[in-house]
């Protein structure tokens, strides 16, 4: 449907280049820890969202999370986050904050974090990143 996409997804000697980002142990298994595409450049600083999600689901409250990149005119892109939280839990934003700046330190911490009911999924029922800057405000301005 899209040649020009397709012809780039390509390398030189025929490599097919997924977008998917990994690491290998050191038994020599890989792993795929997201999607290029994803990836929050902060600063110059590769963030990968995957591993503030992790820290924010491991706050017993949180049932769905995703981290992602928002535009910033000091680094470039900052991180932001969204929740979705167990039903008449009293979790706030100050206290996912300060568990990711204990966990993660401040600069890969999320600036903001979006409190919504529902995360948007696609149709195989993944969380789409992606679409959370568009879909959410940008009712915050942080300090650089």
């Amino acid at each position: 449907r899209n040649p020009e996409a397709t012809r780039d997804s390509f390398t030189a000697d025929g490599w097919l280049r997924t977008g998917d980002l990994g690491r290998k142990d050191a038994e020599g298994y890989f792993y795929v820890t997201g999607r290029l595409k994803e990836l929050i450049i902060k600063g110059g600083e590769n963030i990968a969202p995957r591993e503030i999600d992790e820290v924010l689901y491991a706050h017993p409250d949180v049932v769905e999370a995703a981290a992602f990149a928002r535009p910033c005119p000091h680094y470039g892109e900052r991180v932001e986050a969204a929740v979705a939280v167990i039903p008449g839990s009293t979790l706030t934003e100050e206290a996912l904050l300060a568990l990711c700046a204990d966990r993660l330190g401040a600069f890969k911490s999320p600036d903001h974090i979006h409190f919504l009911q529902e995360l948007p999924k696609g149709p195989s029922g993944k969380i789409q990143r992606v679409k959370l800057r568009d879909l959410l405000p940008q009712d915050f301005e942080p300090n650089p």
